[in-house]
């Protein structure tokens, strides 16, 4: 999933950025809203965390601009500013943040806020799935790689649906054959599932990684 950072403190944003690249969410930061208005011409991110002392329009204005455009106004907004009165908070909520957290912030607890926010977003998604460029829809089945669409069969497309529900995962071999074989299959199969569809994700297979006499898991580069 897509998370976009409007923040103007570089120490803050990369910190940001940081954490949630670490688990396994795509990021894309802006130090002002002129470059993020740009960028949701493009693309459209699942979640937005904004800053509100910006330069150009402070991050209340883009709050109201994102809540009075019809492309913007259901996607989950969550404030992290240095404005910490309750009055603050009740102005940033009403004008229709989701949550607000309070700098100095637990990065931890950041990262929990979003993870919570974004299961919201999965669930009325249609069972939309991502990882770092890599998406599965699971009312469609279809799967795409970056701007590439992907054919796969019914077992890759089921092994590949395994490592997008737990993204920095070790899964197991066992695990993963009993799951999707049961117990018709070998090691030697899930080997060359593994390297079919590795090569059918194109640059995003090498988002695959084996663990040596454990398993697989779905990872970026180190």
């Amino acid at each position: 999933m897509l998370i976009y950072i409007v923040e103007d403190e570089a120490s803050i944003r990369e910190l940001e950025s940081y954490a949630l690249e670490k688990s396994g969410y795509d990021v894309q930061c802006f130090e002002e809203p002129k470059t993020f208005y740009d960028a949701l011409k493009v693309r459209t991110p699942d979640l937005i965390l904004l800053d509100i002392m910006l330069p150009g329009d402070d991050g209340l204005t883009v709050l109201q601009k994102l809540r009075d455009d019809r492309s913007t106004e259901k996607i989950p907004v969550i404030i992290i500013s240095a404005k910490t009165t309750e009055l603050d908070r009740v102005k940033g909520l009403d004008l229709g943040a989701d949550d607000y957290m309070c700098k100095p912030f637990s990065v931890m607890e950041m990262v929990s806020r979003v993870k919570a926010r974004l299961r919201g977003v999965r669930d009325k998604s249609s069972g939309i799935m991502c990882y770092n460029g890599i998406m599965m829809s699971e009312d469609t089945r279809t799967v795409t790689a970056g701007d590439m669409s992907v054919e796969l069969t019914y077992k890759e497309y089921e092994l590949l649906k395994m490592f997008l529900k737990e993204p920095r995962i070790v899964l197991r071999r066992d695990d993963i054959l009993n799951r999707i074989w049961g117990q018709e299959s070998t090691g030697r199969t899930l080997d060359v599932h593994i390297r079919t569809l590795r090569g059918k994700l194109g640059e995003y297979g090498k988002y695959i990684k084996t663990v040596r006499n454990v398993g697989y898991k779905l990872d970026k580069d180190e």
